[in-house]
């Protein structure tokens, strides 16, 4: 399913309401969705009400409200804690070297999480994601465990490792549901299918009256 946003003639965001309304509905017909603007940054959006940030990671403490983050072969991290504060991660190449990854954890904390669990969603893999000697090295200062070598032989990146890596320095529990969005025929990939590439996206939600009960990855 694609959840792609696309930038009306007016500026508003254009996206697949039907296919929107069908995945929030194969959650609960009561969820309302807080949405990202992704830009490729750092900044974190705390959100109390459905609607659109523009930002790279959201964070609630409010039950009923989902986040939802859209990727192709980013990384997409979906982050919660028994505490109630859960949050959602668009991490790409800039924004990982940014450190969007340890500000939406600070962010968390500082609403009262503290055993923060993390789940990283499909992106494309280190063995495909090949970048240039100067961009590797640029990002591989920030970054280290991010730097990889292609199944070429080429110069590349592991967002995925990098990101796993920030999360551990802060203190996160991991878990990695996989795929790589490139080699995947079932997902989205920009560097497989160029500007007409789909999205995926993760959702996760604090369900009404149970602050401890969230997560999901549709589309």
């Amino acid at each position: 399913m694609d959840l792609s946003v696309q930038e009306s003639d007016q500026g508003a965001q254009a996206i697949d309401q039907g296919a929107l309304a069908m995945v929030m509905d194969s959650l609960d017909g009561d969820l309302r969705l807080a949405q990202m603007r992704q830009v490729h940054g750092c900044e974190v959006a705390v959100v109390s009400a459905p609607g659109w940030s523009t930002a790279d990671a959201l964070v609630t403490t409010h039950p009923g409200l989902a986040l939802l983050v859209r990727s192709a072969d980013c990384v997409p991290v979906l982050l919660s804690s028994a505490q109630g504060v859960i949050g959602a991660v668009h991490a790409g190449r800039e924004g990982m070297a940014l450190g969007v990854v340890p500000s939406i954890v600070d962010n968390m904390r500082l609403l009262g999480a503290q055993q923060i669990s993390a789940w990283i969603g499909p992106h494309i893999c280190g063995s495909c994601y090949e970048v240039p000697l100067d961009l590797q090295q640029r990002v591989g200062r920030l970054v280290p465990e991010a730097i990889c070598t292609t199944r070429k032989g080429t110069s590349g990146l592991d967002l995925g490792a990098g990101v796993i890596s920030q999360l551990h320095e802060s203190g996160v529990e991991v878990e990695y549901v996989g795929g790589c969005t490139l080699e995947g025929a079932d997902f989205h990939s920009f560097r497989r299918d160029g500007e007409m590439a789909g999205r995926q996206a993760g959702i996760i939600w604090l369900p009404k009256g149970d602050e401890n009960d969230d997560q999901g990855w549709p589309g």
